[in-house]
């Protein structure tokens, strides 16, 4: 089979059941980990702008899913890498690993991140060593909102090609580091291994937002 026959049909029916599935699992998986389905404001939200209110990562979409849409142009990128060109001639995933199959893993990745994000280790460690002091983990609600973020990276990659989607990621890690002083570099790097000079910058950050 050629990589265009490989790649013809972008869903399929068993790929479709894969992707709910693997949503559907994650919600429990939340619900499990005691994630409230939406803003216990009892106003539920499709977007909040703010990262410094309590309001974050409750409703459906605010400034962070900016990085959860830059999962899915990473996740294409990776994919792509594996499946085409050397790699993809010594790994042969160019003809077994599809479109339809690559998005069923993309949304398997960032269904994981979702679920492994809510333990109470992650959500200790965002409270204690970045920014988010006040984090007490996402709303179910939001957690779907990232996933289909993803999904939506994963489809825009794969529409402009690894080149554009390369310049995409850094553009949008640019304004999110200018607006709220975070994006997913910085994500990764104070989760892993914290810098105080960040977390003091970024809470800087909170001060000004408070004073306006």
């Amino acid at each position: 089979m050629t990589t265009a026959g490989a790649n013809r049909g972008v869903i399929s029916w068993a790929s479709l059941l894969c992707i709910l599935a693997t949503v559907a699992l994650m919600v429990v998986a939340m619900r499990f980990e005691g994630r409230i389905w939406w803003c216990e404001c009892g106003e539920p939200d499709l977007w909040k702008s703010s990262v410094w209110t309590s309001h974050c990562s409750q409703h459906l979409l605010d400034p962070y899913s900016a990085s959860h849409f830059s999962h899915g142009l990473l996740f294409w990128c990776f994919f792509a890498w594996i499946t085409t060109g050397a790699v993809g001639r010594v790994t042969g995933l160019a003809s077994r690993f599809p479109v339809r199959w690559r998005l069923v893993a993309a949304v398997l990745l960032a269904a994981a991140w979702e679920v492994a994000e809510n333990s109470p280790w992650v959500i200790e460690r965002y409270r204690t060593a970045t920014m988010s002091l006040d984090y007490l983990g996402d709303s179910v609600i939001n957690a779907v909102g990232d996933v289909l973020c993803c999904i939506a990276g994963f489809f825009t990659a794969r529409a402009i090609g690894v080149r554009w989607t390369l310049l995409l990621f850094m553009a949008i890690e640019l304004v999110m580091l200018a607006t709220i002083r975070d994006n997913l570099t910085l994500n990764v790097i104070m989760l892993v291994w914290p810098i105080e000079a960040i977390k003091q910058w970024q809470t800087q950050g909170h001060e000004v937002a408070w004073a306006r």
